[in-house]
């Protein structure tokens, strides 16, 4: 969105590196693992459980390779700090599950599942390419409704100014007229909303439930999830866009070393308030998905214990929900 957040590359202890391209390779060896993992589950869980703590291990090298890519390039707070707990997390579950914890086989097959379905919008163009513009189409008819006529471009320039922010020359970015120049929104994937739905998803698939009360559970998230992603997006965009969000700008801008006074409301909105804000209705959805599927408990009880080091018992507390065990209902076939 502008040059003070265009850098590619880091620089630590004198060894310079794309944190997103070294990642790359490491993001299909984790998958990998992961896989083996369920696939294995199947026959030996016994023998599942070292090819999974493989796949803990490359997870949190994974992560630990992308923290500077949030810390230093993105100077998002969130996700910063979300890589660099992911690590010693990632290592202690790989910790866990060698040494007996079979239950976290049902996170460990959540995140190869979240991977089946990420990975292919990463990797492959025209299906990265879809999403994006569909997400940026619905944005700008959202804006039409609430009373702009948004500009969206395509191409990595417009009127001769370079669009040095983006990646791909997809019909996805919103431009406006800044004070002291142009201001550009472009949607990525990370602004489709793929990430979180993913995320549900390997969840909600994993467990061991019947398909059919899995299903309801997962359109359920996925609506939810893609609806309020789309008003996150207009949000931002109409905030950064027309500056309707320049507080504090000094301080922000030494908070997040800007040196571009247009990027204060995107940095307000985007990294401050979008942002946790994501987090506290992404743990509150997780709540009332587990009322619908009380499966779903197995892996945030496990969670739990990995931040906290305490056992917990979520089962009890949606026991009215809850038919006999492994016993589907008449209205879950």
């Amino acid at each position: 969105m502008s040059k003070a957040v265009l850098q590619a590359g880091v620089d630590i202890a004198g060894l310079s590196f794309d944190p997103v391209t070294v990642s790359e390779p490491l993001m299909w060896l984790v998958l990998a693992a992961f896989l083996g993992s369920v696939a294995v589950a199947q026959y030996d869980k016994r023998l599942a459980r070292p090819v999974g703590t493989v796949g803990w291990v490359l997870f949190a090298a994974y992560w630990l390779v992308l923290a500077p890519h949030f810390i230093l390039i993105q100077k998002s707070v969130v996700e910063g700090l979300g890589s660099v707990i992911a690590v010693p997390l990632s290592l202690y579950t790989g910790y866990l599950l060698w040494h007996g914890r079979e239950s976290l086989l049902v996170l460990t097959r959540a995140i190869g599942v979240m991977g089946v379905i990420y990975v292919p919008f990463l990797t492959i163009g025209p299906l990265r390419q879809t999403i994006i513009e569909v997400v940026t189409d619905q944005v700008a008819f959202l804006m039409t409704l609430v009373g702009h006529d948004p500009v969206v471009v395509d191409g990595l320039s417009y009127n001769g100014v370079e669009i040095t922010s983006k990646q791909y020359p997809y019909e996805n970015t919103f431009w406006f007229d800044g004070t002291d120049r142009p201001i550009t929104y472009t949607i990525i994937l990370a602004c489709t909303g793929i990430g979180s739905i993913s995320i549900f998803a390997g969840g909600i698939l994993a467990v061991a439930a019947p398909w059919r009360r899995k299903l309801r559970v997962l359109v359920a998230a996925v609506g939810v999830i893609y609806v309020l992603n789309l008003i996150r997006n207009l949000g931002i965009a109409l905030a950064f866009g027309l500056q309707k969000a320049q507080f504090f700008p000094e301080t922000v801008m030494t908070l997040f070393g800007l040196s571009d006074a247009q990027l204060v409301s995107y940095y307000i909105v985007d990294r401050i308030l979008a942002q946790f804000g994501s987090v506290i209705v992404l743990v509150a959805l997780t709540w009332v998905l587990m009322r619908e599927l009380p499966e779903l408990t197995v892996i945030v009880e496990d969670l739990l214990f990995l931040v906290t080091g305490t056992e917990y018992d979520l089962g009890t507390a949606f026991d009215e929900n809850q038919s006999e065990p492994n016993t589907a209902t008449p209205g879950d076939d």
